[in-house]
């Protein structure tokens, strides 16, 4: 009976929705447009806004106050301002859901019978669920963070280039490695090399880091598990107590790992969000995501379409997948801590990939100095076992590798 009902409000909610403008957005031009205008504080109208209704579905709790769901949430939110919805009245939040295919469920359930025209499900384990409520719910769009799969119609996926940022990150910490006289850097992970996407973060931020300090050594310690604050905390300490890092990075939910290297008296690089206010003397930057360019992307493009079964032809896409060019993905405010000369070095780095002239997994290596300043030259891309990955001189590791089958670590990276 609760899913008729969820049902029949589904229908309703079509009503609410305007007409198609087109079949295709660039949704990178999209992107760009709005998050710009969340930055200079305007908001952008839309048509028949007041109706709208945004549905989410967060591993983590809504108050969170960093990491992984902070950021989502503060995404979303910020998206919604932009484009003149009011969250308090038009977002509709399911938080603490595991990634558990009957709760996901039972989240999905309850959002339709909200009446919602979008739902964001934002944890890699949702996939399935999220792939499955797609099909039982054709007149609803579900959008997938960090996944994989969609259909033609009204299912698609959404991540970005964090290895882009996690390599700017990992200057930063080459940066202070050498300043320590510390070849040693950890790095508490959810995951390795069982998933592209820890992979191909944790290779960009050991590339970024090796950019400075050649010599340097990454140990990965990893959780198996997206969120676990206790080890999170416990791997961090054990980095620096065991291996005598002096520098901690992350792929983990919670500023746990930041807070334990300010506690031992060493530096770290956060994730997803500025983890400088969670430890204060140690934090040097982090990667992080503007969520709300591709939540303000999506949500636009649901206005602008009549039906959810013209969405993904309304996004252009199945797959969004931006990064630094789009400023989908970047590193935020550099703390005092960081050495005097990162700031020059990253804006350098930055320039050559958003004007497209290098990205992180090609046949050229990047050499950075103490005082900032950048060379290339070409460098057999390879992995710790010795296979060459990317000869010398040759293009970056494809998209499809980078998001799907980089199950392999780089040279000078071992799990601890």
């Amino acid at each position: 009976m609760k899913k008729i009902i969820a049902l029949f409000l589904a229908a309703l909610m079509l009503v609410s929705f305007a007409a198609c403008g087109g079949d295709t957005t660039d949704t990178s031009s999209a992107a760009e447009s709005t998050n710009s205008d969340a930055a200079s504080g305007s908001e952008t109208s839309t048509a028949d806004t007041a109706d709208f209704k945004v549905g989410a579905i967060y591993i983590n709790s809504k108050n969170d106050t960093a990491g992984y769901t902070y950021a989502h949430h503060n995404g979303i939110t910020t998206a919604m301002k932009t484009l003149g919805l009011n969250v308090d009245t038009q977002l509709f939040i399911v938080d603490e859901v595991p990634e558990d295919k009957e709760q996901v469920l039972s989240a999905v359930d309850t959002l339709v019978g909200k009446g919602v025209n979008i739902i964001f499900g934002i944890s890699f384990g949702y996939i399935d669920a999220m792939e499955e409520a797609a099909a039982e719910y054709p007149d609803v769009i579900f959008s997938h963070a960090t996944g994989y799969k969609s259909n033609e119609t009204n299912f698609n996926n959404y991540f970005g280039r964090a290895y882009q940022a996690r390599y700017l990150a990992g200057i930063a910490a080459g940066l202070k490695s050498l300043k320590l006289g510390n070849n040693n850097v950890g790095y508490v992970a959810a995951y390795g090399t069982e998933y592209a996407e820890t992979a191909s973060g944790i290779n960009g931020f050991a590339l970024g880091v090796q950019a400075v300090n050649p010599d340097a050594k990454i140990y990965v310690k990893k959780l198996g598990n997206w969120a676990d604050e206790v080890n999170e905390s416990a791997f961090a300490t054990e980095l620096i107590d065991s291996f005598k890092c002096g520098v901690i990075s992350q792929h983990c939910d919670s500023a746990q790992p930041q807070i334990a290297a300010e506690k031992a008296g060493v530096f770290g690089c956060g994730y997803n969000s500025d983890m400088t206010p969670d430890a204060p003397k140690a934090h040097l930057t982090a990667a992080i995501w503007h969520w709300d360019v591709y939540y303000a992307t999506a949500m636009k493009a649901a206005m602008d379409c009549g039906s959810a079964d013209k969405f993904v032809s309304q996004m252009g896409t199945a797959a969004y997948y931006g990064g630094l060019k789009e400023n989908f993905v970047d590193v935020s405010p550099l703390s005092d801590n960081c050495e005097v000369f990162t700031k020059d070095a990253i804006e350098a780095v930055r320039k050559l990939i958003v004007d497209g002239e290098w990205d992180v997994f090609s046949g050229v290596k990047l050499s950075i100095t103490a005082d900032g300043k950048v060379t290339k030259a070409d460098a057999d891309l390879v992995d710790n076992q010795g296979n060459v990955i990317v000869e010398a001189g040759g293009k970056s590791v494809e998209d499809s590798v980078i998001t799907g089958t980089m199950n392999y670590y780089v040279a000078g990276v071992q799990e601890a």
